[in-house]
């Protein structure tokens, strides 16, 4: 079903349509969700909250334009504003048992992940973001332009400086 027959079928009231693009996005935004957060329960409720706010704008016919990216949005203030209100460093259960067990294979992805990160830490949030949105998030220049809410072009030429500047830290990766 094409997404604006979906949007449209949501703001109407159907529960149907609704479970399915919160199954399509849920796990995207999720991700998202857990890069900006310090574990996983807040990157959760994080999640939650950008659904319930994303449907809140689709029942009041107020919503237009990419779906995808409006989501993005929204997940994205969201995070800013649990950051600036209630996040701390502390570690939950859940997120220990949710730790991956050790192997070859996942030591070396482990490894290849910590030097991604350590490269990554170099950059400032606004360029890790763009890395983020781009590559983990596999978003579009133009969504990522909506998200941020700046010019594409823009967009283009941070993410190819943010680039330029991990070049050197992951040569060997």
């Amino acid at each position: 079903m094409r997404e604006e027959k979906q949007i449209q079928l949501i703001a109407d009231g159907d529960e149907n349509a609704l479970r399915s693009l919160i199954e399509r996005y849920y796990p995207e935004i999720l991700r998202y969700c857990q890069w900006h957060a310090p574990n996983i329960s807040y990157a959760e409720d994080a999640a939650q909250e950008s659904f319930l706010k994303a449907i809140h704008y689709v029942r009041r016919n107020s919503f237009r334009g990419n779906f995808r990216a409006f989501l993005y949005q929204i997940a994205r203030n969201t995070c800013l504003d649990m950051k600036k209100s209630s996040w701390n460093s502390l570690t939950y259960i859940e997120d220990i048992e949710n730790e991956p067990l050790a192997s070859s294979n996942a030591m070396d992805e482990i490894e290849r992940r910590e030097v991604i990160h350590s490269a990554l830490l170099t950059m400032t949030e606004e360029e890790q973001e763009l890395v983020h949105l781009r590559f983990d998030s596999n978003l579009k220049l133009r969504e990522i332009a909506a998200i941020l809410n700046l010019p594409v072009r823009t967009v283009q030429s941070r993410l190819r400086k943010a680039l330029k500047e991990l070049e050197p830290h992951l040569k060997g990766v």
